[in-house]
């Protein structure tokens, strides 16, 4: 496969996962492993993960200029804006203590990814089934504590192969969000954490970052900015009708096939 192939692959997959719960990281590394990918610095990594970040910001354009513009008027902006900062928090802490264990260690292991793929596919599967009442159908108004409580979650998804969406979506579920609201809650969130990911990743690398492949990078970042776009647009509606049960049973399909690759020596 061609050095463009493999970009536009590997961009098509970010774009696609990113905001499903599937991990994208997960799917990312294990794609790169099969297709004997690796950039130095993990630039190409780190660049289209900003497409994404593109891509959640131009579909809530409208929403982030309304809450912006309301700071320093409207009670129910800031109490938004502090929602989300405060679910952030806790990633800004444990990314930034752990961040060398966990792109030098977890990052290298695909059979861990797989495992976690599986056993996240479980909870997601065991979660759509659980009889749950919502109590909140708005991710505008979550409570402060239970904003808290899904930014302590998302540190799960540190470990590849967890999902930061479906760690998230699970935790927002668990608290009493309904279906729809825990998907768009976590693409709210999404925003500062994978923006603060991609700006400290690349002050982090900055030494070996190499761009000498700009074509391949770009070529990725523009699949990653269009699949996540429509990805977005489209998983609301699905949620609200379905659920979660089909991501929950790709991760199972996607881990177990890998497990099997492994132990066959690829």
């Amino acid at each position: 496969m061609s050095d463009t192939l493999t970009a536009l692959v590997l961009g098509l997959l970010e774009g696609l996962t990113e905001f499903i719960p599937v991990s994208s990281t997960g799917h990312l590394l294990l794609a790169g492993h099969f297709l004997g990918f690796e950039s130095a610095g993990k630039t190409f990594e780190v660049v289209i993960q900003l497409g994404a970040v593109l891509a959640i910001l131009g579909v809530y354009a409208a929403k982030i200029s309304r809450t912006i513009a309301g700071l320093p008027s409207d009670p129910e902006a800031r109490r938004f804006a502090g929602s989300i900062l405060l679910a952030f928090l806790p990633a800004v802490v444990v990314g930034v203590l752990a961040h060398d264990f966990i792109k030098d260690v977890l990052f290298e292991s695909p059979r861990l990814i797989a495992t976690m793929l599986i056993a996240g596919g479980v909870v997601l599967l065991v979660v759509d089934r659980l009889p749950l009442s919502p109590r909140y159908h708005d991710a505008d108004r979550f409570p402060l504590w239970m904003a808290f409580g899904i930014g302590v979650v998302q540190c799960l998804a540190m470990i590849p192969g967890v999902s930061r969406s479906g760690a998230t979506i699970v935790g927002a579920l668990a608290f009493g969000a309904d279906k729809r609201s825990a998907a768009e809650f976590s693409f709210f969130l999404s925003m500062p954490t994978m923006a603060a990911a991609f700006t400290y990743d690349l002050w982090k690398n900055r030494d070996v970052l190499d761009w000498s492949a700009l074509g391949e990078i770009a070529v990725g970042f523009a699949a990653a900015l269009v699949t996540a776009v429509l990805v977005v647009n489209w998983l609301l509606g699905y949620v609200s009708r379905h659920g979660y049960a089909l991501f929950g049973w790709w991760r199972i399909i996607v881990g177990a096939t890998v497990l099997a690759a492994l132990s066959l020596g690829y």
